[in-house]
């Protein structure tokens, strides 16, 4: 009996051990996580203060970043070029933006529906905000234009990751299923 708790309290501990790894101690967040540049004026320092020296000074807002690490009121991210360091976190907001990158393909197609027809083309690097992200694509907002795109083409989005599914979203498959949109 003494074994089992013990075994118990050992599987307890080690399942919160790992677990802490994936949640941030300061906001309870999952790391890593991306989030987005508040800010036109946003300054990537080697350390968490801002007595470190400047690596990058970001002059465009809507940026994706990755948070891979947190202390106190900083987050450490790494941008889409792989540059590392802290900002911040009042310098970072929640909205999810992409960065469009090139796969291989002279042209990036912004589609009506996942593998439906194609409505207009995207310019890589451009930064566009997603809308909802199924498992391989994402409805983003570019300017005024709305459409679907391959999540191979983003950077900003995991790629199993699922973001804003509404609860009706089955019905939505389904009308694409039958051809019925």
């Amino acid at each position: 009996m003494i074994k089992s708790i013990l075994f118990f309290l050992f599987f307890c501990l080690l399942f919160n051990a790992s677990y802490s790894n994936e949640i941030g101690q300061v906001t309870g967040y999952k790391i890593p996580r991306f989030v987005s540049l508040k800010s036109d004026e946003v300054n990537l320092r080697i350390g968490s203060s801002t007595n470190y020296p400047i690596i990058v000074k970001y002059v465009t807002k809507n940026i994706p970043v990755e948070i891979t690490d947190e202390y106190k009121r900083w987050r450490k991210i790494t941008d889409m070029q792989g540059n590392e360091g802290w900002i911040h976190g009042d310098l970072l907001k929640g909205d999810r933006f992409v960065i469009i990158i090139k796969n291989n393909k002279s042209i990036i197609h912004m589609y009506s529906k996942p593998d439906g027809v194609p409505i207009g083309e995207i310019g890589e690097s451009n930064i566009a905000k997603i809308k909802v992200c199924l498992e391989k694509w994402c409805k983003i907002k570019f300017e005024s234009h709305k459409g679907w795109v391959n999540k191979k083409n983003l950077w900003g989005v995991y790629e199993k990751e699922e973001v804003n599914i509404p609860f009706y979203q089955p019905i939505i498959n389904l009308i694409w299923k039958l051809n019925l949109y």
